[in-house]
């Protein structure tokens, strides 16, 4: 269960999801579970994302008392163009490139998340096959069409250095919302973690007996 005394670790280190669970008022703490991102020959989004955010809860779990923690999050977001996936970019180079692809063009954002309870009797409750180390694990996708970026907006936004460490190369939050001509789906999703649904799976796992939390500490 999630309290002040028993926080929610979130393993990583994201401040784009950290803000969100901030803002959620969910206590919390955070540990960055730091595992091999790089994509297999043949690995599609899906199984990428699966592959991703299960070793990431691994990782957590060795974290987690240390940490002071009970349950825990993790989530990774890629990039979709097509068929291509757009991590972060290598540099600023890499980055004008992934722009100049995304311009005028439709691109999908998947962010798939995976929770575990405070203990390992969580593997016995997980929630379908194959997820034995979560007790859920969900793909939230959200699509987005940027507008037409001339060549100077490409380099000056680069240049900002704002999607360095971003997939796709950009910050819908930030700058980059200047590219961003229509969204369908969940907004939050695109900035790295989609609230609306992990609030919605801490309250299925009973991980949240009552949301908002700010109620249950005021009554």
């Amino acid at each position: 269960m999630i309290d002040d005394s028993h926080p929610l670790l979130l393993g990583s280190g994201s401040p784009r999801r950290r803000e969100i669970l901030t803002t959620l008022g969910l206590p919390l703490r955070v540990a960055a579970a730091e595992v091999d991102e790089a994509g297999r020959a043949g690995e599609d989004a899906a199984a990428y994302l699966e592959r991703v955010t299960l070793a990431k809860l691994a990782a957590a779990r060795r974290l987690r008392q240390a940490a002071g923690a009970g349950a825990i999050l993790v989530a990774d977001t890629s990039v979709l163009l097509g068929d291509s996936i757009l991590g972060k970019p290598r540099d600023e180079v890499d980055a004008r490139a992934m722009l100049r692809a995304l311009s005028g063009r439709e691109h999908q954002v998947w962010t798939r998340f995976a929770i575990a309870g405070g203990d390992r009797a969580d593997v016995a409750a997980a929630s379908a096959p194959g997820l034995a180390e979560a007790l859920h694990a969900e793909t939230v996708v959200t699509r987005v069409r940027f507008r037409e970026l001339d060549d100077g907006e490409v380099a000056s936004y680069a240049a900002t250095g704002e999607g360095l460490d971003k997939a796709g190369a950009y910050a819908i939050q930030g700058i980059g919302a200047f590219a961003v001509a229509r969204i369908d789906g969940s907004y939050s999703n695109v900035v790295g973690l989609p609230a609306c649904e992990v609030v919605a799976a801490l309250r299925a796992t009973g991980l949240l007996a009552r949301f908002p939390l700010s109620l249950a500490r005021s009554s």
